[in-house]
């Protein structure tokens, strides 16, 4: 389980405990932090508060072992390397979430530039899916797909979910939210959270 206390970062002020197995929607106009929150609790920004993971705290973890455990995942993943297969420890094992997410097997190969926004969010979604994380923080993972690539994430997010991952999903697609979402965090303007079912 996933535990946050207290967290503060600039205006932001909240707390939640996200179950294994468990789908939280995060939803709030632009600007109110949502990105702020996934960034924090990852430990990608300094924060206040406590944040645990099975009782253990992140501060006791190396921050790259916290990373792979709880995994931030942004809308615009960031790229180093010239083409997409220096990206993947792997790139064997990961064809088959690459082809599930509808990009053809011979990407490998591709230089960065030649991918839509839309291929290079579904590839830094195979990235992510392949540290087998225990949480899962997605920011806006679908908002450069079409409703059949975004159909796609939802399966293979869900079916991670199945098998006792955490995800905390952002979206600004309300459908979506309630789609994926056991439970809706609002986000408002001054930064706290109000839960609402889906």
């Amino acid at each position: 389980m996933l535990t946050v206390t207290g967290l503060k970062r600039l205006h932001l002020s909240v707390s939640f405990d996200l179950q294994d197995g468990e789908c939280v929607a995060l939803q709030g106009p632009s600007g109110v932090g949502k990105t702020l929150l996934l960034r924090s609790i990852a430990d990608l920004d300094p924060s206040e508060g406590t944040v645990k993971l099975d009782e253990t705290l992140r501060e006791l973890m190396p921050a790259p072992a916290w990373r792979k455990r709880v995994t931030y995942l942004a809308a615009e993943p960031g790229w180093w390397s010239d083409t997409v297969q220096e990206h993947f420890t792997n790139w064997d094992d990961a064809l088959p979430l690459v082809e599930r997410l509808g990009l053809p097997a011979d990407c490998g190969p591709w230089p960065i530039q030649r991918l839509s926004t839309g291929e290079r969010q579904r590839l830094g979604l195979v990235r992510a899916l392949m540290l087998r994380s225990r949480v899962l923080l997605l920011d806006e993972p679908t908002s450069a797909l079409d409703s059949a690539s975004a159909a796609a994430v939802e399966s293979l997010i869900a079916e991670r979910v199945a098998n006792g991952t955490s995800v905390i999903w952002s979206t600004h697609d309300n459908a979506q939210a309630r789609r994926v979402g056991s439970r809706i965090f609002l986000m408002g303007p001054h930064g706290a959270i109000e839960e609402n079912r889906p």
